[in-house]
């Protein structure tokens, strides 16, 4: 097969260049817009509830920390159903679909059960896991944040998998206005819930938990009767010539979880990462600790863009299998081009104005020292990240959702005995398991590249 224009689609020829850098930038910026709105809930929560005290900020931060741990169990559903149904739009098999959105509902509520209903149940005994024991005032606050929020992942779960399915359909904008009208919603109705206004009572901690809960419903309604209103729209065009019946959900459920599992599983491992990283560099005192935490919350500006360019190759790549197309070359290597400038670009700004963002966050000198010669060592990891994530599109949208996976945990296994070893036994210190960063996720870049080789060929066929 070709690899088609280069100014735009060939046909049967498949997508030229620069309409796959047009595509993946018409879908991965309101994806970007979308995980960016993510923060904000956060930043807002934390906002509002830092005048009540250091513990109520601990425990709306430690709260925070788990539902990014749950987001990445929800994703097996989310991102799943995004991939397998963009394979069946792109094939035009249009009778599937159906067992598609009973398959991912029925995962939906099965891991809303779990996860949702047993933490509740189990809520004080999480808060304890949260704070490491902690004083009883800050288990106490975690556990009535958790007594909300907690039932609230059902809300939060259905929102990802109604996003996941607008995805798949090839709407991107869609989830970002959802997203950007929960967050509207979060402004006004955290300082009125946390502080009470009229005859609205204080609810301190669970009236942040709650107008998270409430903004984030809200959204989910709209969501809801937006994908209603374009049922007949989809399902309508069913009568095509030469669809096949839809095969049954549980065998829909398992294409589901061949793509959701993995990636949930990639998401979880990352995460992992990053605390066992912040656990080391807590050995090397307060003023490091708070760099590195300042500094990763910074870059997530520049790593969203990245999961952004990931989800939009993710779709076209399995839009084109399913038309049968092998483009999967021409997108893995524009979204991973798009990626590397946008770390290495951002990387070398925030590298350039170290001091001055992390003044932006801290007056503490020590700090903005140590934070100022975190992000020289973050502008390498950064390309390094960008060259893992972009192109990993290609391996989920083409059935090879389980590359990635491996390439993290091998990473893993590089990257943490790495920074133990140059942290303590090599003596560089905190710097060394800076140093890791780099090291570690280039070693990924590395595999990412060995696998895009062995399984896309030069002509984009396997």
């Amino acid at each position: 097969m070709g690899s088609g224009g280069a100014d735009g689609p060939g046909g049967a020829d498949g997508l030229g260049p620069a309409a796959a850098r047009r595509a993946l930038l018409g879908l991965g910026l309101p994806v970007y817009c979308e995980l960016l709105s993510g923060v904000v809930v956060g930043v807002v929560d934390t906002f509002w509830v830092a005048r009540l005290g250091r513990g109520a900020v601990g425990a709306v931060a430690a709260a925070g920390t788990l539902e990014n741990l749950l987001l990445g169990v929800v994703l097996m559903a989310g991102t799943g159903v995004t991939m397998v149904l963009s394979d069946t739009l792109g094939a035009r098999r249009m009778a599937e679909i159906p067992p598609v959105i009973k398959a991912v509902g029925v995962l939906w509520l099965v891991i809303t059960c779990v996860v949702a209903g047993g933490g509740f149940v189990f809520r004080r005994e999480v808060a304890g896991l949260l704070v490491g024991g902690g004083s009883g005032e800050v288990r106490q606050l975690v556990a009535e944040f958790l007594a909300v929020s907690l039932p609230g992942l059902a809300v939060f779960f259905a929102q990802n998998v109604v996003d996941g399915i607008f995805k798949g359909l090839g709407d991107t904008r869609t989830p970002m206005r959802a997203a950007l009208v929960a967050n509207g919603c979060v402004l006004v109705l955290d300082p009125a819930l946390i502080y009470g206004v009229g005859a609205l009572p204080a609810l301190g901690v669970r009236g942040a938990a709650l107008g998270t809960v409430l903004g984030r419903s809200v959204a989910l309604g709209v969501s809801l009767v937006l994908l209603w209103r374009r049922r007949d729209a989809v399902l309508g065009a069913g009568a095509v010539a030469g669809s096949r019946p839809g095969s049954g959900w549980i065998v829909t459920l398992r294409r589901i979880l061949g793509v959701g599992l993995p990636a949930s599983g990639d998401f979880v491992l990352r995460m992992g990462i990053g605390a066992a990283l912040l656990g080391m560099v807590a050995r090397f005192g307060e003023e490091p600790l708070a760099a590195y935490a300042i500094g990763t919350k910074v870059i997530l500006l520049v790593t969203m863009a990245f999961y952004a360019l990931r989800q939009a190759g993710g779709i076209l790549t399995a839009r084109a299998r399913g038309a049968g197309r092998r483009d999967d070359r021409v997108i893995g290597v524009q979204s991973g081009l798009l990626a590397v400038l946008v770390g290495a670009g951002a990387g070398l700004v925030l590298a350039l104005c170290g001091r001055v963002v992390m003044g932006w966050f801290t007056s503490a000198s020590g700090v903005v020292d140590s934070g100022s010669v975190l992000l020289w060592f973050l502008l390498p990891y950064l390309v390094a990240l960008a060259g893992v994530v972009g192109p990993g599109g290609v391996f989920m949208g083409g059935g090879r959702a389980r590359g990635p996976l491996w390439v993290t945990a091998v990473g893993a296994c590089v990257q943490l005995p790495l920074a133990h070893w140059l942290g303590s036994v090599g003596g560089l210190g905190v710097r060394g398991v800076w140093l890791s960063m780099s090291l570690g996720t280039g070693a990924q870049w590395g595999m990412t590249a060995v696998m895009f080789r062995r399984w896309v060929g030069r002509d984009g066929t396997e």
